[in-house]
This record gives C-alpha cells, structure tokens and sequence, in this order.
C-alpha cells in the first residue's frame, strides 16, 4: 500500500525519551500545518488510489483534539474522491482510549501504529517511555474492536536491553497479532539523552553485524507467524551521516537488504554443508539478496574455501532456491531455535 507521509516530529508527546530525536530522523524540523496538507496533497496524491495520507513523528492521538480534527478534516474530501482510502496515524501505546479511537474513526483513520519499543519493563522505565508493557495489549485489543488496522514499532538494542529481551519483546508483539510490524535497531542521534550514556560509557549500541544477525532471526519469526515486516532499520535522510545526526549504533541505509541477505546465507550456509561448488538457481527477484549487500555473501563463502555459484531462473519461486534438482523454502532452510521462554 502507497503511504502520503507527513510528519509531526515530537508533536503532542509528553516525554522525552533518552533515544529520541524526531526532527533528525523525520529530516523535518516543525510540523506542517493543517493548511500546508491541505495544500500539498492535491500535489501527492493520483487521481485514484488506495494509499493511506499518513501523519508520524508524533502522538497524534495527544495533539489537541481540534488540532487532531483539523488535521484529519483536511484529507477528507481526498478519501470521499477515491484519491486515497484512509489515514495512518502513529501515536503511543498509552494515548489509546474509547475518545480517541472514536475521534480517529470519525477522521478517516484506518490504521494505527503504536510505538511499543520494547515489552519489558525494566528497559521501558531506563528509557523514560512513561508506560508500562500492558498498555500495549490495551491499545491493540481495543484498537481491533473497532476494525482498525494495528501495526507495532520495536527499537532491539535499547539500553536495558539486549538479543534475548528483543526476541522477547517479538515474542508478545507477535502474540498481538498485529497486521505488520517495524523493526528499527537502536541508534545514539545526537542532541539525546543516550548521546550523553554513550559518550560517558553507560550505554553500547549493538554492533551492525550483531543487529543484522539478530533482525534477521527476528524477521525469520515473523514469517513464521505471518505477520509482515514492513521496514527494517531507520529510513535513510541526509542528516543520518556521522558528522551529523549519528553519533553512533548500527545505522545502515541498505539494513533491511543487509538482514534479507543474512537469512539467504543462513539457508545456503545449511544446504550447501558437503556440497562444495554446487550451482544454486534462484528467482531473478532474489538474486540481489541471495549474493548480499556488495556480493557479500558470495565473499562470506569464498573465505570459507567454497565457491556461491547463483543462476537466475524465472520458473523458481520467490524465497525458494534450487541445488542439485532439489529445491528448498529459504524460511525452512534459515531455521532458527524456538524464542526463548518469556520472562
């Protein structure tokens, strides 16, 4: 589904939490008003569509509730001309209540996405989210009651935390059932509160490979459970370099490639155990993944002594590889161990 993004960076929210930067990671400094999206939308949108206009950056359910109105007023008429055919909202697990979600249906709204984060609630309260794991539950459960679409943000690598709290923490979002999720690894922006733990030695982001390899298990359980992932590490602006808003932490503007490949050289890495220079046939679509970011999963294998020969064959299914005339499903060649017991 196309999404019409406009964002609201920090708007409405009463907290500020230690990793929190919404102007670095929107690449917007102010909101736009409600008059400036009535003005651009006529300049975003196709004459017919199916995309949702969509507000982020904020807690749109704590704007004030005639901001919010205004703001949703504006999309309207777009929906009533088949132009778009609703509005996405992201808010925060503890801003969902029976006057919000009434309000947002009598806006237009059709999906909402809520910023967990995380599920446990020692890494909430060292981060300052202000909320506890539960009020995630509350929110999609009410949320579903009124036939609205739910997806959950998830930050693995929060201080606190670690791999095993961020399967943990899947392991309940996915209990939710939630339509799709986001997965964003933790990184240090600066002008937060984490810049200050980071500087000082209080806090160590995962290392890029360590989150590529823990995102990769993490997608690999949600293709189990059906749920989509629909973005993998922050969306690339051009203030998230390392002489401006990144100070530190596993930031990537391919990372959602990077995590695809890892799981393609997982399953290879299980299939071609004892079969050095087998030819692989893969889908067209898949090849790029298959050799991996820089052709480094062909690399992984050449330092390993074996040689990662890939054809492209357009009769091959999407995420299904073939070797020696067998074929394999790449969720069932990456397989990875049960998540570990909640705690």
């Amino acid at each position: 589904m196309k999404v019409y993004p406009f964002f609201i960076p920090h708007a409405g929210c009463p907290h500020h939490c230690r990793f929190c930067q919404q102007q670095w990671l929107s690449g917007h400094s102010a909101a736009p008003s409600p008059e400036q999206v009535a003005g651009e939308l006529p300049l975003l949108l196709p004459e017919q569509g199916d995309g949702e206009v969509a507000f982020y950056g904020g807690s749109f359910t704590l704007l004030e509730p005639a901001l919010q109105r205004d703001y949703l007023q504006r999309v309207r008429p777009f929906i009533a001309r088949g132009q778009v055919s609703g509005i996405r909202i992201s808010t925060r697990p503890d801003a969902i209540g029976e006057e919000q979600v009434t309000r947002l249906q009598q806006g237009g709204v059709t999906t909402v996405e809520l910023g967990c984060q995380s599920f446990s609630a020692e890494v909430l309260a060292a981060v300052g989210r202000g909320h506890g794991p539960q009020s995630a539950g509350r929110a999609v459960a009410l949320l579903r009651s009124r036939s609205l679409q739910v997806g959950l943000q998830l930050m693995p690598g929060l201080p606190g935390g670690g791999p095993r709290e961020a399967l943990q923490s899947l392991r309940h979002a996915l209990d939710l059932e939630p339509d799709f999720l986001r997965i964003y690894p933790t990184v240090v922006l600066r002008g937060t509160v984490l810049e200050d733990d980071f500087q000082q030695g209080r806090y160590r982001p995962l290392a890029l490979d360590e989150a590529v390899e823990l995102c990769a298990e993490m997608l690999w359980h949600c293709r189990e459970a059906g749920v989509p992932v629909i973005r993998l590490g922050l969306q690339a602006t051009a203030a998230l370099v390392p002489d401006q808003a990144l100070v530190a932490g596993p930031y990537h503007p391919a990372f959602g490639a990077l995590v695809r490949a890892r799981l393609w050289r997982r399953a290879l890495a299980t299939v071609l155990a004892g079969q050095a220079g087998a030819e692989v046939r893969v889908h067209p679509a898949d090849l790029s993944d298959a050799l991996g970011q820089r052709r480094g999963n062909r690399h992984y294998f050449e330092e390993r002594g074996r040689r990662l020969a890939l054809r492209c064959d357009g009769g091959m299914a999407r995420d299904h590889f073939a070797v020696d005339g067998r074929t394999y499903a790449l969720q069932a060649a990456a397989v990875f161990q049960p998540i570990p017991t909640l705690s």
